[in-house]
């Protein structure tokens, strides 16, 4: 049964039931991680109310580094939990042929994204440590679920009766040191060096962010029953999403309407080998929130990119521009939608009396 998302804060609220400090139970920081999210879904001290504090031990930079990972990966378990029992998405392991034994990532989607024939909205975030319902590690641990998050997106998604999948794009590599695939406790922002690369193995189909998106694409979205899919993409996963339209560029643009790029680090002219199909598309289809001093939706000169229009996500604040931006974008794309299927029912063939008579003579 899908959860009654009615009231602003009523996520907030389900999310509550369950806790942030169950899962620091065992933990070796247990004590120096007094944390829980409240009803705000903002990270507190469950003693002093206080916000996260990163410097706990006093001059001891690596010790503090450590620490911040061990909560970085309990938010992860935890953001995991809200996913699958207050936002109602299935966890899907892929490759879908992998062995046993073998290292598996997965993302999430709602229970009947491949089926319905409703309009389907991909999550698809930036580079970085976090992993699937993030925005941002950062911004969850400083502004709170609400911001941090892809939750509010969902939420949203799901009330305007679209599917949702969630995309996992930084989950490339496996620990040799760890047990379970516990990676957050030595993530590391990028792909580990060559030094420390015996220790890690690749994903198979999983590896890159780039790889991930496009098995996604090509083994479950492209599959989909419904015709009307949008991106919203963040930072690095515009750069992503620009990759999979010159891969797979026929297919992307017939099933996609739009894509609605936050602060992305494409680069068009450079991914798209001036393809002129291409960049027609992107300006047609595609609209830019970009973080900037202007208010919400005004538009921004880019001398760096032309290639779609490009507004204001009213703050300047770069963690915070997927929330500033949140009810514009889905303003945005409900105009998209309703223009394709507009146009789509222009150009459908209409039923006449002759027509109708010359089938029936023919039976």
């Amino acid at each position: 049964m899908m959860t009654d998302f009615t009231g602003e804060h009523m996520w907030l609220q389900l999310q509550h039931e369950l806790s942030l400090r169950k899962l620091m139970e065992g933990s070796e920081y247990q004590e120096e991680l007094k944390y829980d999210f409240n009803i705000k879904g903002e990270l507190r001290h469950v003693d002093t109310n206080e916000s996260f504090v990163f410097n706990y031990y006093k001059n001891a930079h690596e010790q503090n580094h450590k620490r911040y990972q061990v909560l970085g990966h309990l938010i992860t378990q935890y953001v995991y939990e809200l996913l699958e029992r207050v936002c109602m998405l299935q966890k899907v392991y892929i490759p879908t042929d992998a062995t046993e034994n073998e290292p598996r990532s997965f993302f999430f989607m709602s229970k009947n994204a491949l089926t319905s024939s409703c309009s389907l909205i991909v999550l698809l975030q930036d580079r970085g440590v976090f992993r699937a319902g993030q925005w941002g590690q950062k911004t969850t641990v400083s502004e709170g679920l609400g911001h941090g998050t892809q939750i509010p997106f969902i939420k949203m998604a799901l009330e305007s009766h679209s599917e949702v999948i969630v995309l996992n794009p930084n989950d490339n590599f496996v620990d040799l040191n760890t047990e379970n695939e516990r990676l957050s406790f030595s993530a590391r922002e990028e792909a580990p060096t060559s030094l420390q690369s015996v220790w890690w193995l690749p994903k198979r189909c999983s590896s890159s962010p780039e790889e991930h998106t496009m098995y996604i694409w090509d083994h479950f979205i492209s599959k989909s029953a419904t015709k009307h899919v949008a991106f919203i993409a963040h930072g690095y996963g515009g750069l992503v999403f620009v990759d999979l339209l010159v891969q797979r560029k026929l297919e992307v643009m017939n099933k996609v309407y739009s894509v609605a790029f936050i602060d992305s680090v494409h680069n068009m002219r450079h991914q798209t080998r001036s393809d002129p199909q291409i960049q027609e598309w992107i300006q047609k289809y595609c609209r830019e929130w970009v973080s900037d001093s202007k208010p919400l939706d005004k538009a921004v000169a880019s001398l760096l990119k032309v290639n779609c229009p490009t507004v204001s996500a009213g703050t300047e604040k770069y963690g915070l521009a997927p929330s500033c931006c949140l009810h514009a974008i889905f303003k945005y794309l409900k105009s998209m939608l309703k223009a394709k299927m507009t146009t789509a029912s222009r150009h459908s063939p209409v039923a006449t009396r002759s027509s109708t008579r010359k089938k029936r003579g023919n039976v």
